[in-house]
C-alpha cells in the first residue's frame, strides 16, 4: 500500500489553512507554516504546524505556496526537482508591478485602459485637474494589500479623486512608494480564473463576481472582499479572451497555481483590470465546495505538471465573509479588545459550508485568531444562484460570533450581470 502524499503548505497569513485542512481530511500528511508574525496561531488545532518551512522541504512530496513574493523560492525548489504549487518571479511582478501587468496584458492582445503611474501625490493631483475624467486609484507594490487605499472615482470630472489623493498625501505620503491612476470603465465587473499546471490551464475555469465594498450595494470602504458568487465554464468567449491568452507566457515562466484576471465586460468587449497569480480569498474556500475531485490528487497533479480531469459541480456557488472588528482595517488593539479568542458558536451543530479563516481550534472550540477579524467564509451551492444564496444565508444564520457582520446581497447582481453577459455573447 502506497504512503499518503506529504504536503507542506507555506502561507503568508494563514489564508490557505482551510485548504490544508481539507487535504488532511482526505487522508494526506499535512504540515502548515504561517509566515505572518501576528497570524502564527491561525490553524492551530486544525492542522499540524511547523515553525520553519525550509526545514521540512525534504520531507514534503508537494509544496504549496499561497501568496506572491515567494516566486524566487518556488523557482529554486523547482530547480531542485521539487513538486511546487506557487509563483515565479514573472508572476510576482505581473501582480505587484501594475504598469508591467498592464503592458503584459496588452502584449497578449487584450485592450487595456489608459493608466498613468505616479510616485508623487502632487503630480497626480495636477494631472487629474488638467485632465478631468472619472478615474480609479490603485497603490503599487506591497501597498496593494491595503485594500482600503484603492479608490473608484464617482465624479466624471475627477473632483472626488483629487480630494482622495489629497487625503492620501496627508495620511499615507511616506508609506506609498507609487500608485496608478487608471481611467474608469463602465460595464459588468467579472473575474475569470483557472488552475495552471506549468504547461496549460486545467479547465473548467471559474467565472466569479467579487463584492469588494464593506456594505450592501457596494457602499463603504474597500475590503479584501466581502463575498463572491461563481460558476464553472469551459473555453467560452470570456475564458478565451482572458486567461487563455496568457497560456504561453505562464508556461514559459513555469508557473503552477491559480491565475485570475479581473475585468470589465461590455458590449464592446472585455477590458482587463489586473491579474492575480495566487489563490484568492474568499475564492478558494468557495471553490472547495464547487470542486468534486479530491484536492490532494488535484494539487499533486498540478505540481507535477500532469493532466487532470477536474470535476466540478453544475450550477452556482455563493460565499459570504463573516468578519468582526477591526476588519477591514489593521488595528491590533481593537482586535484584542473586541475579538481576540472569541468563541464561534452554532445554533445547531452543523459545519457544512463553514470554512475557517483566521481561526484556531482548542478543546473542540473554534476561536478567533490573528488580528484582522477575517473569521469565516460561509458557502452555499445549488443549481440556481437564488438557491445557492438561500443555502449560504441559511447557514450564516447558524453562526454566532460577538460583533460579527456580513453583507446580505452576495450574488444578487447575477440577475442583471448574467443577462448582460449572455446578451453580449460572452458566455
Amino acid at each position: 500500500m502506497s504512503q499518503p502524499t506529504r504536503f507542506l503548505f507555506v502561507s503568508a497569513f494563514g489564508g490557505i489553512m482551510d485548504l490544508a485542512w481539507q487535504v488532511l481530511k482526505e487522508g494526506a500528511d499535512v504540515r502548515l507554516f504561517v509566515d505572518g508574525e501576528t497570524e502564527r496561531r491561525v490553524g492551530d488545532g486544525f492542522v499540524p504546524k511547523v515553525t520553519d518551512w525550509k526545514a521540512h522541504v525534504d520531507w514534503a512530496d508537494v509544496i504549496v505556496f499561497d501568496d506572491v513574493e515567494y516566486g524566487e523560492a518556488c523557482e529554486a525548489l523547482r530547480r531542485r526537482g521539487k513538486a511546487v504549487v506557487g509563483g515565479t518571479t514573472y508572476t510576482d511582478r505581473l501582480e505587484l508591478d501594475r504598469d508591467f501587468g498592464q503592458q503584459e496584458m496588452k502584449a497578449v492582445g487584450m485592450t487595456i485602459l489608459p493608466s498613468w503611474d505616479f510616485d508623487s501625490f502632487d503630480a497626480a493631483i495636477d494631472f487629474v485637474k488638467a485632465n478631468p475624467d472619472r478615474y480609479v486609484v490603485k497603490p503599487n507594490g506591497a501597498a496593494q494589500n491595503e485594500k482600503t487605499l484603492s479608490y473608484v472615482g464617482q465624479d466624471d470630472d475627477g473632483k472626488d479623486v483629487v480630494h482622495m489623493l489629497t487625503f492620501y498625501r496627508r495620511g499615507w505620503g511616506k508609506k506609498i512608494a507609487g500608485f496608478q491612476v487608471q481611467r474608469h470603465a463602465t460595464g459588468v465587473e467579472v473575474a475569470v480564473g483557472g488552475f495552471f499546471n506549468g504547461k496549460k490551464f486545467v479547465l473548467p475555469a471559474c467565472i466569479n463576481f467579487e463584492h469588494k465594498r464593506l456594505f450592501d450595494g457596494e457602499i463603504g470602504p474597500a475590503t479584501g472582499e466581502m463575498g463572491t458568487s461563481m460558476f464553472w465554464a469551459g473555453a467560452n468567449p470570456l475564458v478565451r479572451e482572458t486567461i487563455l491568452r496568457f497560456e504561453e507566457r505562464l508556461a514559459a515562466a513555469g508557473y503552477v497555481g491559480y491565475f485570475d484576471i479581473n475585468c470589465i465586460a461590455s458590449h464592446r468587449g472585455v477590458v482587463p483590470l489586473e491579474t492575480t497569480s495566487r489563490f484568492g480569498y474568499p475564492t478558494i474556500p468557495i471553490q472547495q465546495d464547487g470542486v468534486l475531485s479530491p484536492w490532494k490528487d488535484f494539487l499533486a497533479a498540478l505540481a507535477r505538471g500532469d493532466d487532470f480531469d477536474l470535476r466540478t459541480r453544475r450550477g452556482f456557488q455563493v460565499g459570504v465573509v463573516i468578519a468582526v472588528p477591526p476588519y477591514p482595517f489593521e488595528d491590533a488593539a481593537t482586535f484584542r479588545r473586541f475579538s481576540e479568542d472569541a468563541v464561534i458558536l452554532w445554533r445547531r451543530e452543523m459545519h457544512e459550508g463553514i470554512h475557517p479563516c483566521e481561526v484556531r481550534l482548542e478543546e473542540g472550540d473554534w476561536l478567533l485568531a490573528g488580528v484582522s477579524g477575517y473569521a469565516l467564509v460561509v458557502t452555499g451551492t445549488a443549481s440556481t444562484m437564488i438557491d445557492a444564496r438561500r443555502e449560504a444565508y441559511n447557514r450564516v444564520k447558524n453562526v454566532m460570533i460577538p460583533n460579527m457582520f456580513y453583507r446580505t446581497d452576495i450574488g444578487e447582481r447575477w440577475v442583471r450581470d448574467g443577462d448582460l453577459l449572455q446578451s453580449w455573447q460572452l458566455l
